[in-house]
Protein backbone atom coordinates (compact mmCIF):
# COMPACT_ATOMS: atom_id res chain seq x y z
CA UNK A 1 0.00 0.00 0.00
CA UNK A 2 1.45 3.06 -0.93
CA UNK A 3 1.97 6.16 1.41
CA UNK A 4 0.45 8.56 -0.61
CA UNK A 5 -1.99 8.91 -3.44
CA UNK A 6 -2.35 11.40 -6.80
CA UNK A 7 -5.92 12.76 -6.80
CA UNK A 8 -6.96 13.89 -10.11
CA UNK A 9 -9.28 16.92 -10.12
CA UNK A 10 -11.66 17.32 -12.75
CA UNK A 11 -13.86 20.51 -13.69
CA UNK A 12 -16.81 19.08 -15.61
CA UNK A 13 -18.95 22.48 -14.64
CA UNK A 14 -19.48 25.44 -17.04
CA UNK A 15 -17.83 27.66 -14.53
CA UNK A 16 -14.15 29.00 -14.16
CA UNK A 17 -14.82 29.38 -10.65
CA UNK A 18 -14.04 25.88 -9.25
CA UNK A 19 -12.26 25.11 -6.18
CA UNK A 20 -11.39 21.94 -4.48
CA UNK A 21 -10.07 21.60 -0.67
CA UNK A 22 -8.74 18.31 0.81
CA UNK A 23 -9.34 17.76 4.55
CA UNK A 24 -8.44 14.92 6.72
CA UNK A 25 -6.35 13.60 10.04
CA UNK A 26 -2.37 13.09 9.24
CA UNK A 27 -2.04 9.48 9.41
CA UNK A 28 1.78 9.93 9.23
CA UNK A 29 2.15 12.31 11.37
CA UNK A 30 0.58 11.71 14.71
CA UNK A 31 -3.15 12.18 13.82
CA UNK A 32 -2.85 16.00 13.17
CA UNK A 33 -5.84 17.74 11.64
CA UNK A 34 -4.42 18.91 8.21
CA UNK A 35 -5.69 20.34 5.04
CA UNK A 36 -3.71 20.20 1.62
CA UNK A 37 -1.98 23.59 0.82
CA UNK A 38 -3.04 25.19 -2.63
CA UNK A 39 0.10 23.99 -3.92
CA UNK A 40 -1.61 20.29 -3.99
CA UNK A 41 1.29 18.64 -2.38
CA UNK A 42 2.21 19.86 1.11
CA UNK A 43 -0.10 19.90 4.63
CA UNK A 44 -1.14 22.60 6.31
CA UNK A 45 -1.52 21.91 9.95
CA UNK A 46 -3.91 24.59 11.68
CA UNK A 47 -2.53 25.95 15.07
CA UNK A 48 -4.83 26.41 18.35
CA UNK A 49 -6.18 29.87 17.89
CA UNK A 50 -7.67 32.32 20.79
CA UNK A 51 -10.76 32.21 20.22
CA UNK A 52 -13.85 30.69 18.67
CA UNK A 53 -14.46 30.72 14.61
CA UNK A 54 -11.25 31.90 14.01
CA UNK A 55 -9.85 32.09 10.25
CA UNK A 56 -7.04 29.77 8.74
CA UNK A 57 -4.38 31.23 8.38
CA UNK A 58 -3.73 30.49 4.80
CA UNK A 59 -6.12 30.09 1.57
CA UNK A 60 -5.93 26.50 1.01
CA UNK A 61 -8.49 26.57 -1.84
CA UNK A 62 -7.39 24.81 -4.60
CA UNK A 63 -8.76 26.59 -8.12
CA UNK A 64 -9.40 23.75 -10.67
CA UNK A 65 -9.67 26.01 -13.72
CA UNK A 66 -11.39 26.39 -16.61
CA UNK A 67 -14.13 23.63 -17.92
CA UNK A 68 -12.89 20.62 -18.80
CA UNK A 69 -9.49 21.16 -16.81
CA UNK A 70 -7.52 18.45 -14.51
CA UNK A 71 -5.50 19.18 -11.98
CA UNK A 72 -3.70 17.01 -9.75
CA UNK A 73 -2.60 16.88 -6.04
CA UNK A 74 -0.84 14.49 -4.05
CA UNK A 75 -2.23 13.26 -0.66
CA UNK A 76 -0.43 11.47 2.29
CA UNK A 77 -2.25 8.65 4.01
CA UNK A 78 -5.48 10.43 5.79
CA UNK A 79 -8.16 8.98 8.02
CA UNK A 80 -11.67 10.87 7.51
CA UNK A 81 -10.88 12.91 4.93
CA UNK A 82 -13.27 14.40 2.31
CA UNK A 83 -12.58 16.28 -0.72
CA UNK A 84 -14.87 19.26 -1.12
CA UNK A 85 -15.99 21.51 -3.93
CA UNK A 86 -17.47 24.27 -4.47
CA UNK A 87 -18.51 26.49 -7.64
CA UNK A 88 -18.63 30.44 -7.99
CA UNK A 89 -17.78 31.12 -4.38
CA UNK A 90 -14.90 29.40 -2.19
CA UNK A 91 -15.56 27.60 1.09
CA UNK A 92 -15.11 29.19 4.46
CA UNK A 93 -13.25 26.86 7.17
CA UNK A 94 -12.75 28.54 10.57
CA UNK A 95 -10.48 27.19 13.85
CA UNK A 96 -11.76 26.85 17.45
CA UNK A 97 -9.63 26.26 20.80
CA UNK A 98 -8.29 22.71 20.40
CA UNK A 99 -7.70 23.56 17.08
CA UNK A 100 -10.81 22.12 15.83
CA UNK A 101 -11.71 22.77 12.55
CA UNK A 102 -15.00 24.20 11.90
CA UNK A 103 -16.54 22.62 8.45
CA UNK A 104 -19.12 24.22 6.55
CA UNK A 105 -22.66 23.38 7.75
CA UNK A 106 -25.92 23.25 5.82
CA UNK A 107 -28.03 23.03 8.24
CA UNK A 108 -27.00 26.72 10.30
CA UNK A 109 -28.64 29.38 8.37
CA UNK A 110 -25.79 31.68 10.04
CA UNK A 111 -22.70 30.12 8.05
CA UNK A 112 -21.04 31.75 5.93
CA UNK A 113 -21.01 28.85 3.37
CA UNK A 114 -25.09 28.66 3.92
CA UNK A 115 -25.72 29.96 0.08
CA UNK A 116 -22.64 28.30 -1.52
CA UNK A 117 -22.81 25.54 -3.90
CA UNK A 118 -20.65 23.05 -2.53
CA UNK A 119 -20.51 19.62 -1.97
CA UNK A 120 -17.65 16.69 -0.67
CA UNK A 121 -17.20 13.01 -0.95
CA UNK A 122 -15.00 10.92 1.67
CA UNK A 123 -12.30 9.41 1.50
CA UNK A 124 -9.90 7.22 4.01
CA UNK A 125 -6.67 6.22 2.92
CA UNK A 126 -4.44 4.30 5.18
CA UNK A 127 -1.99 0.79 5.39
CA UNK A 128 -4.86 -1.25 3.92
CA UNK A 129 -6.63 0.63 0.94
CA UNK A 130 -7.86 3.53 -0.24
CA UNK A 131 -11.80 3.45 0.51
CA UNK A 132 -13.71 6.56 -1.19
CA UNK A 133 -17.72 7.37 -1.76
CA UNK A 134 -19.66 9.66 -2.34
CA UNK A 135 -21.82 10.59 0.57
CA UNK A 136 -25.60 12.13 0.72
CA UNK A 137 -26.52 10.60 4.56
CA UNK A 138 -26.48 14.44 5.21
CA UNK A 139 -27.69 16.49 2.19
CA UNK A 140 -27.78 16.35 -1.91
CA UNK A 141 -25.43 19.09 -3.62
CA UNK A 142 -26.56 21.01 -6.49
CA UNK A 143 -23.06 20.27 -7.68
CA UNK A 144 -22.57 16.55 -8.73
CA UNK A 145 -19.37 14.36 -7.74
CA UNK A 146 -18.31 11.08 -9.94
CA UNK A 147 -15.50 8.74 -8.69
CA UNK A 148 -13.03 6.70 -10.39
CA UNK A 149 -10.34 4.74 -9.30
CA UNK A 150 -7.61 3.13 -11.03
CA UNK A 151 -5.65 0.29 -9.54
CA UNK A 152 -2.29 -1.78 -10.65
CA UNK A 153 -3.74 -5.10 -10.54
CA UNK A 154 -7.52 -4.67 -10.73
CA UNK A 155 -10.65 -3.71 -13.06
CA UNK A 156 -11.47 0.06 -12.67
CA UNK A 157 -13.80 1.29 -10.78
CA UNK A 158 -16.41 3.76 -11.41
CA UNK A 159 -19.31 5.78 -9.14
CA UNK A 160 -21.25 7.87 -11.91
CA UNK A 161 -22.90 10.51 -9.70
CA UNK A 162 -26.16 12.37 -11.07
CA UNK A 163 -26.05 14.27 -13.98
CA UNK A 164 -25.57 18.29 -14.14
CA UNK A 165 -29.79 18.76 -13.74
CA UNK A 166 -29.78 15.87 -11.23
CA UNK A 167 -30.83 17.70 -8.49
CA UNK A 168 -33.72 19.38 -9.92
CA UNK A 169 -35.17 15.86 -10.71
CA UNK A 170 -35.03 14.85 -7.30
CA UNK A 171 -36.48 18.11 -6.10
CA UNK A 172 -39.02 17.54 -8.64
CA UNK A 173 -39.55 13.70 -7.56
CA UNK A 174 -39.69 14.67 -3.77
CA UNK A 175 -42.57 17.33 -4.28
CA UNK A 176 -44.22 15.29 -6.29
CA UNK A 177 -44.06 12.58 -3.55
CA UNK A 178 -45.50 15.21 -1.04
CA UNK A 179 -48.66 15.28 -3.12
CA UNK A 180 -49.21 11.79 -3.24
CA UNK A 181 -48.58 11.43 0.90
CA UNK A 182 -48.99 14.52 2.66
CA UNK A 183 -45.50 14.22 4.18
CA UNK A 184 -43.00 17.29 3.96
CA UNK A 185 -40.82 15.52 1.29
CA UNK A 186 -40.91 19.03 -0.43
CA UNK A 187 -39.67 20.92 2.23
CA UNK A 188 -36.35 19.24 2.07
CA UNK A 189 -35.46 21.47 -0.77
CA UNK A 190 -33.82 23.97 -0.23
CA UNK A 191 -33.53 26.87 -2.81
CA UNK A 192 -31.31 30.05 -4.02
CA UNK A 193 -32.89 32.85 -6.11
CA UNK A 194 -36.03 30.38 -7.09
CA UNK A 195 -33.65 27.23 -8.06
CA UNK A 196 -32.51 24.16 -5.70
CA UNK A 197 -29.79 24.73 -4.45
CA UNK A 198 -29.07 21.55 -2.54
CA UNK A 199 -31.80 18.81 -0.67
CA UNK A 200 -31.41 17.44 2.86
CA UNK A 201 -31.76 14.36 4.15
CA UNK A 202 -34.91 13.54 5.69
CA UNK A 203 -32.73 13.20 9.07
CA UNK A 204 -32.20 16.90 9.08
CA UNK A 205 -35.58 17.74 8.26
CA UNK A 206 -36.29 19.53 11.66
CA UNK A 207 -33.52 22.40 9.94
CA UNK A 208 -36.22 23.37 7.34
CA UNK A 209 -39.50 22.91 9.52
CA UNK A 210 -40.30 19.20 7.70
CA UNK A 211 -41.35 16.68 10.64
CA UNK A 212 -41.63 13.46 10.13
CA UNK A 213 -42.62 12.38 13.53
CA UNK A 214 -44.98 9.32 13.41
CA UNK A 215 -43.91 8.31 10.08
CA UNK A 216 -42.44 5.24 10.31
CA UNK A 217 -44.53 3.82 13.46
CA UNK A 218 -47.17 2.26 11.36
CA UNK A 219 -44.70 0.09 9.49
CA UNK A 220 -43.10 -0.68 13.06
CA UNK A 221 -46.53 -2.03 13.96
CA UNK A 222 -46.64 -4.00 10.90
CA UNK A 223 -43.48 -6.30 11.20
CA UNK A 224 -44.23 -6.69 14.78
CA UNK A 225 -47.30 -8.15 14.23
CA UNK A 226 -46.41 -10.29 11.41
CA UNK A 227 -42.94 -11.76 13.77
CA UNK A 228 -44.98 -11.95 16.72
CA UNK A 229 -47.23 -14.82 14.34
CA UNK A 230 -44.11 -15.37 11.64
CA UNK A 231 -40.95 -16.27 13.35
CA UNK A 232 -38.75 -16.44 10.48
CA UNK A 233 -36.74 -13.43 10.33
CA UNK A 234 -33.32 -14.14 10.03
CA UNK A 235 -30.21 -11.51 10.46
CA UNK A 236 -26.89 -12.75 8.83
CA UNK A 237 -24.05 -10.66 10.47
CA UNK A 238 -21.76 -11.20 8.18
CA UNK A 239 -19.35 -11.81 11.00
CA UNK A 240 -18.46 -14.20 13.56
CA UNK A 241 -21.85 -14.98 14.66
CA UNK A 242 -23.07 -16.29 11.81
CA UNK A 243 -27.22 -16.21 10.92
CA UNK A 244 -29.02 -15.19 13.92
CA UNK A 245 -32.69 -15.88 14.40
CA UNK A 246 -35.63 -13.09 15.01
CA UNK A 247 -38.86 -13.48 16.78
CA UNK A 248 -40.86 -10.88 18.42
CA UNK A 249 -40.92 -11.45 22.55
CA UNK A 250 -43.14 -9.34 25.27
CA UNK A 251 -39.76 -7.16 25.25
CA UNK A 252 -39.15 -6.28 21.56
CA UNK A 253 -37.44 -8.00 18.77
CA UNK A 254 -35.07 -10.51 20.09
CA UNK A 255 -32.43 -11.39 17.85
CA UNK A 256 -30.28 -14.16 18.97
CA UNK A 257 -29.19 -13.43 22.30
CA UNK A 258 -29.67 -9.66 22.00
CA UNK A 259 -33.68 -7.78 22.03
CA UNK A 260 -34.36 -4.37 20.37
CA UNK A 261 -37.00 -2.23 21.44
CA UNK A 262 -39.12 -1.01 18.41
CA UNK A 263 -37.96 2.27 16.88
CA UNK A 264 -38.88 4.86 16.54
CA UNK A 265 -39.14 7.10 12.82
CA UNK A 266 -35.83 9.03 14.50
CA UNK A 267 -34.09 6.09 15.20
CA UNK A 268 -34.65 4.78 11.73
CA UNK A 269 -33.76 7.96 9.96
CA UNK A 270 -30.54 8.50 11.99
CA UNK A 271 -29.59 4.64 12.17
CA UNK A 272 -28.08 5.65 15.44
CA UNK A 273 -30.23 6.11 18.20
CA UNK A 274 -32.71 3.56 20.50
CA UNK A 275 -32.60 0.13 20.00
CA UNK A 276 -29.85 1.19 16.76
CA UNK A 277 -27.54 2.89 18.91
CA UNK A 278 -23.62 0.79 19.73
CA UNK A 279 -22.17 -0.48 22.29
CA UNK A 280 -19.82 -2.96 23.92
CA UNK A 281 -21.37 -5.72 22.11
CA UNK A 282 -19.69 -6.71 18.87
CA UNK A 283 -22.92 -9.30 17.97
CA UNK A 284 -25.20 -6.16 18.50
CA UNK A 285 -23.14 -4.04 17.05
CA UNK A 286 -23.48 -6.38 13.31
CA UNK A 287 -27.05 -6.87 14.09
CA UNK A 288 -27.86 -3.25 14.30
CA UNK A 289 -26.28 -2.06 10.77
CA UNK A 290 -28.57 -4.96 9.38
CA UNK A 291 -31.61 -4.63 10.82
CA UNK A 292 -31.57 -0.58 10.37
CA UNK A 293 -31.02 -0.97 7.13
CA UNK A 294 -33.87 -2.98 6.41
CA UNK A 295 -36.47 -0.82 8.21
CA UNK A 296 -34.87 2.38 6.57
CA UNK A 297 -35.92 0.35 2.77
CA UNK A 298 -38.96 -0.92 4.51
CA UNK A 299 -37.41 -4.68 3.45
CA UNK A 300 -38.73 -6.35 6.43
CA UNK A 301 -42.49 -7.58 5.25
CA UNK A 302 -40.67 -8.12 1.60
CA UNK A 303 -37.74 -10.86 2.72
CA UNK A 304 -37.37 -13.00 5.80
CA UNK A 305 -33.68 -12.84 5.45
CA UNK A 306 -31.74 -9.95 5.84
CA UNK A 307 -29.35 -8.23 4.50
CA UNK A 308 -32.05 -8.81 1.35
CA UNK A 309 -31.77 -8.17 -2.22
CA UNK A 310 -32.67 -4.44 -3.93
CA UNK A 311 -35.48 -5.93 -5.33
CA UNK A 312 -37.02 -5.50 -1.74
CA UNK A 313 -36.38 -2.10 -1.21
CA UNK A 314 -38.27 0.88 -0.84
CA UNK A 315 -41.52 -1.21 -2.31
CA UNK A 316 -44.36 -0.33 0.27
CA UNK A 317 -45.56 3.03 2.13
CA UNK A 318 -44.32 4.49 4.68
CA UNK A 319 -40.77 4.16 3.10
CA UNK A 320 -37.67 6.39 3.30
CA UNK A 321 -38.59 8.11 -0.35
CA UNK A 322 -35.26 10.82 0.23
CA UNK A 323 -33.13 7.14 -0.04
CA UNK A 324 -35.31 5.66 -2.59
CA UNK A 325 -35.20 8.62 -5.08
CA UNK A 326 -31.45 9.42 -4.39
CA UNK A 327 -30.80 5.90 -5.99
CA UNK A 328 -33.57 6.50 -8.80
CA UNK A 329 -31.65 10.26 -9.54
CA UNK A 330 -27.97 9.00 -9.10
CA UNK A 331 -27.08 7.78 -13.14
CA UNK A 332 -25.88 4.23 -11.55
CA UNK A 333 -28.59 4.25 -8.90
CA UNK A 334 -25.68 4.23 -6.18
CA UNK A 335 -24.95 6.91 -3.76
CA UNK A 336 -24.81 7.08 0.10
CA UNK A 337 -28.06 8.05 0.76
CA UNK A 338 -28.24 7.09 4.50
CA UNK A 339 -25.87 5.72 7.29
CA UNK A 340 -25.84 1.74 6.37
CA UNK A 341 -26.53 2.21 3.24
CA UNK A 342 -23.32 -0.26 2.36
CA UNK A 343 -25.42 -3.23 3.88
CA UNK A 344 -25.92 -5.48 1.03
CA UNK A 345 -25.86 -9.68 1.06
CA UNK A 346 -22.84 -11.53 0.75
CA UNK A 347 -23.30 -11.83 -3.33
CA UNK A 348 -25.35 -8.87 -3.50
CA UNK A 349 -24.81 -5.25 -6.12
CA UNK A 350 -23.35 -2.66 -3.72
CA UNK A 351 -25.71 0.41 -3.39
CA UNK A 352 -23.14 2.82 -1.66
CA UNK A 353 -21.54 4.60 -4.21
CA UNK A 354 -17.94 3.85 -2.82
CA UNK A 355 -14.84 2.69 -4.41
CA UNK A 356 -11.77 1.12 -2.50
CA UNK A 357 -8.87 -1.27 -3.37
CA UNK A 358 -5.66 -2.11 -1.89
CA UNK A 359 -3.21 -1.06 -4.91
CA UNK A 360 -4.69 2.13 -5.78
CA UNK A 361 -2.81 4.13 -8.71
CA UNK A 362 -5.17 7.30 -9.55
CA UNK A 363 -7.89 8.67 -8.03
CA UNK A 364 -10.41 10.78 -9.62
CA UNK A 365 -12.63 12.98 -8.71
CA UNK A 366 -15.13 15.02 -11.48
CA UNK A 367 -16.83 17.72 -10.72
CA UNK A 368 -20.14 18.81 -12.42
CA UNK A 369 -21.66 15.57 -13.70
CA UNK A 370 -21.95 14.17 -17.07
CA UNK A 371 -23.07 17.12 -19.96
Amino acid sequence: MPGSLHIALKNNTDSDEVFAYITGIALQHDGQRCILRADGKQLYFPQNPSSILSPLTEDCAIPLGSPGNTVTVEIPQMAGGRVWVSRDNKLTFLLNPGPALVEPSVLNPSDPNASVDFGFCEFTLNDSQLYANISYVDFVPRLPIALNLKTENGPEQTVAGMAADGLDHLADALREQAGKDGWPWDKLVVSKDGKALRILNATHGGAVGASFEGYFEPYVEEVWARFTHHPELRVNTQAGPGTLHAKVIEDGMEVGDEVFSKPSTADILGCNSGPFATGPSPTRNAIIPRLAAAFVRSALLESDDHPSHPHTFYRRDPTNHYARLVHECNLDGKGYAFAYDDVQPDDGDDQSGKVNAGDPVLFTVTVGGPR
